[in-house]
């Protein structure tokens, strides 16, 4: 567990299972959910359905309705006419470990006792468990459900689970085609893994035994020709089309010239037919022979069309392309760790934000240095090291997309770069030049559009810097990162704390004051009219006038302390004299003339102007100041380094020994009005 408590996530819908069950009691009602309606909308986003669905109840759908008859199977989850083979199969695998199983579906709901026609489930959603509930209406056709459903006619849980999870999902559309691990992870909190068949490790088995003892959830998948979805091939087993993994054993298998025990898998097809592999071990085939009696009633063998078969580990290899895993527990990725051993959990929530912190990756060497940095610490090897490394595991997310789809939106290409950092690095963001100038530790086997990627690294002890990024810049979502390590761990955010340095006031000017009594009225202050004329007399020489009216009333609205709508000398050199820096530190990073400088460099052009500032002030300052295309005006330069500065000016004249300024209402209103 995290030893650190990360940020809570804000729940999707703010709806509560006990509290809506009662109103419905009290009211003598069946709940109707608005945020999940009886519409076509809720089932399609992208068109219009074929066929006229009716929405019912399972009391309108059979005699009996059951929550689960005689418990919970892989047997209960039939796919339907949408194509989320994937859920099905994550869902097959759900069954198999009763204890999860259970924290996902609650056991204690029923269509009889205490029934209101709601239901709930527990998902983990982007680091968090939360409950989502449902009401009972399901789409139907000519009386049948057309989406999962059980092979017991009159049992719900599964339809009802589907229906929960196409909530979540924004819509029943937006559940086809996925990652079983993605739908895993949501059951169960764990870490997805996957495994190219093609390129298998040699202790491949080992690690599917290991996993399947700790009850870890596994599916598996053939790749799909592009032309052809899902084609059945002459042996049986369908493209495209993911299957669980339900068992893995070591069967024993005696001849009249051998005996022993072989490697065996099985698996089983969403459909629930008669859709199987047909190869060597296929049901009824002549290798069953081989084994007896007692074992085949141990392993559970059935002959039944259920969409269930074994095979031999190496037709497994052989016929399938990828595997994949979702460990319950960390410790299952690792052969060799010690069972015994703790894993240290560590998470963070992040966004990539674009003009700010959508980088790209390291190939936008310009703005990579932008995306968001954590700074890891690891400070012992694990233990019977014989290299003295640290085990690293890391897991990244990307939240939401599933949910997006109806916008438009697909997943991401994501990955992420881990740097070694020497004893004398601050703790402020990385800069353009530290990625220029160092290579990477170790990264992210490859850049992917999956949702979840994770990877484990061998690296020594010591402090890190982990980038976690889209593959293109600009590219917006919000991200997990998880870490797991065997022994102590740190990670965090790496951010600066905001204060602004104020470079020495110059000498002051003769000539300056001069012009500044010329304008100035008997009060020896000037207004915004006045202060435009002084500073297009002071700038005639720019080709185009930097200032106008609106802006000379910003900065005297900002400068002016006494609340007098006019500056007097003081302030106005002050003023001068950050004028000028502002220019020539514009000038520096507008490299090309361009009259732009790019939002990516305007932490280091503040930098240059004295202020360090976090990053969420970061985020809202280039949000305020660029245009669309992420291009910031001098104007909006100086303007964004003069708000900064007084405000600065106005948080230490209010800041108590705590460092902490204490503002009444009509104080903060009246400074962050005015100025």
């Amino acid at each position: 567990m995290s030893r650190r408590r990360a940020a809570q996530e804000t729940k999707l819908f703010n709806q509560d299972y006990n509290a809506l069950h009662t109103q419905c009691s009290r009211q003598g009602s069946l709940f109707e959910d608005p945020e999940f309606p009886a519409e076509n909308s809720s089932i399609y986003f992208s068109k219009t359905p074929n066929k006229k669905f009716e929405w019912k109840r399972p009391s309108e759908i059979c005699s009996d309705p059951q929550w689960i008859t005689g418990g919970a199977t892989r047997f209960d989850v039939t796919q339907g006419m949408l194509g989320d083979c994937w859920l099905q199969a994550a869902v097959s695998s759900l069954t198999l470990d009763k204890a999860i199983f259970n924290r996902v579906v609650p056991n204690s709901q029923s269509f009889s006792r205490n029934y209101c026609g709601i239901f709930k489930f527990n998902f983990w959603i982007n680091g968090e468990w939360q409950e989502i509930v449902v009401d009972d209406r399901l789409p139907t056709y000519n009386n049948q459900l057309v989406f999962l459903h059980s092979s017991d006619k009159n049992e719900f849980w599964s339809a009802l689970l589907e229906k929960a999870y196409a909530k979540l999902s924004g819509s029943y559309e937006s559940l086809i085609g996925g990652k079983i691990t993605e739908a895993m992870v949501d059951f169960t909190g764990g870490v997805a893994e996957q495994f190219n068949l093609n390129n298998a490790p040699d202790n491949l088995y080992t690690i599917m035994l290991r996993a399947a003892h700790k009850n870890s959830l596994m599916g598996c998948s053939i790749e799909a020709n592009a032309a052809k979805k899902e084609e059945t091939l002459p042996n049986g087993l369908v493209t495209g089309h993911s299957y669980s993994v339900t068992a893995v054993k070591m069967v024993e298998i005696r001849t009249s010239r051998r005996s022993g025990q072989f490697p065996m898998v099985r698996l089983r097809n969403t459909w629930g037919n008669e859709a199987e592999w047909n190869g060597p071990w296929s049901d009824k085939s002549r290798e069953w022979q081989l084994v007896s009696t007692s074992e085949r009633e141990e392993i559970g063998l059935t002959f039944d069309h259920d969409g269930e078969f074994w095979m031999t580990f190496e037709d497994f290899k052989k016929n399938f392309d990828l595997l994949e895993v979702c460990h319950l527990g960390v410790d299952s990725l690792e052969l060799e760790t010690d069972p015994s051993i703790e894993w240290v959990s560590r998470k963070e929530h992040g966004s990539w934000v674009r003009r700010v912190s959508a980088g790209g990756c390291r190939n936008y060497l310009n703005s990579f240095w932008t995306n968001p940095q954590y700074r890891l610490t690891l400070t012992d090897p694990d233990e019977d090291d014989d290299e003295n490394l640290c085990t690293v595991v890391v897991s990244l997310m990307q939240k939401d997309r599933r949910r997006q789809r109806k916008l438009g939106k697909e997943n991401l290409r994501i990955g992420y770069v881990i740097y070694k950092l020497d004893n004398n690095t601050g703790s402020d963001p990385l800069d353009y030049d530290f990625f220029k100038y160092h290579s990477c530790e170790v990264r992210s086997k490859e850049f992917s559009t999956d949702r979840d990627i994770t990877d484990r690294h061998k690296i020594k002890p010591g402090n890190y810097v982990i980038v976690p990024s889209t593959f293109e810049p600009n590219e917006e979502g919000k991200f997990l990162l998880r870490i797991f390590t065997e022994k102590s761990s740190k990670l965090s955010p790496s951010d600066e704390a905001n204060r602004f340095d104020d470079p020495d006031a110059p000498e002051p000017d003769p000539q300056l004051l001069a012009t500044f009594q010329n304008l100035a009225g008997p009060d020896d202050e000037i207004d915004a009219n006045e202060l435009l004329e002084i500073l297009n007399k002071a700038y005639k020489a720019e080709s185009e006038s930097v200032f106008n009216i609106e802006m000379t009333r910003s900065l005297v609205a900002i400068l002016d302390r006494d609340a007098t709508g006019k500056l007097g000398y003081n302030e106005f050199s002050k003023l001068w004299n950050d004028l000028r820096i502002w220019k020539s530190t514009f000038k520096k990073f507008d490299a090309d003339r361009s009259g732009f400088m790019s939002s990516y460099e305007l932490r280091n052009a503040l930098h240059s102007c004295g202020f360090r500032i976090s990053n969420g002030v970061f985020q809202k300052i280039t949000l305020r100041h660029s245009n669309v295309e992420g291009q910031i005006t001098i104007q909006q330069f100086i303007m964004a380094a003069a708000k900064l500065k007084a405000m600065n000016a106005i948080f230490a004249e209010n800041t108590d020994r705590n460092n902490k300024a204490v503002f009444t209402l009509d104080s903060f209103l009246a400074v962050t009005i005015y100025s």
